[in-house]
């Protein structure tokens, strides 16, 4: 039987104290075999994101009234999902694509603007389906310190680009 690791995040949230720091802290801490549960007072879309791109596959239940406990356990196999695309159309594509392949197989996101979690979740979000070698570049409001803080944990390369006006690009690559 798995062991569950249970942290409650009420009280912070209660007063407006943010949580991610805490949650990350315990989510790095758990072993193989361990069962993260979490309890909030929001259902906690925004870290169902970005712990299903850390590998992990999250139930929230409503317990009651600003009551949830979201269960997160690792999956087995890749971190990443991928979208799976037909062999032949990808030979199509590149043979009639004048494009260079760093061309083909950059994306950008525009950020700027959103409130969080938001850039961090479209982030995470996209990174899923980033391919071996595929690069994408993200426009935000300012570095994104958490995010770049959660890809040390996976196969993800990044430098950061301070522009002039306050706002940074960090362009990501998938190893």
């Amino acid at each position: 039987m798995s062991k569950e690791i249970i942290l409650d995040v009420r009280n912070d949230l209660n007063n407006k104290r943010d949580p991610f720091k805490k949650i990350m802290t315990t989510v790095k801490s758990l072993k193989k075999d361990e069962i993260f549960i979490l309890h909030s007072t929001i259902k906690p879309t925004p870290l169902l994101t970005i712990m299903k791109a850390k590998g992990f596959e999250g139930k929230v239940k409503k317990i009651g009234t600003k009551h949830y406990e979201t269960t997160f356990i690792k999956r087995k196999g890749r971190i990443f999902s991928f979208f799976s695309k037909n062999k032949k159309d990808m030979e199509s594509t590149k043979k009639d694509n004048p494009l260079k392949k760093e061309e083909t197989t950059a994306y950008f996101l525009d950020n700027r603007g959103l409130e969080p979690p938001q850039p961090m979740v479209r982030t995470m979000k996209r990174l899923e389906t980033l391919q071996s070698s595929e690069t994408l570049t993200i426009h935000n409001d300012r570095v994104p310190v958490y995010l770049l803080e959660e890809l040390k944990d996976v196969n993800i390369q990044y430098s950061v680009e301070n522009l002039p006006d306050g706002t940074a690009k960090v362009h990501l690559t998938k190893i």
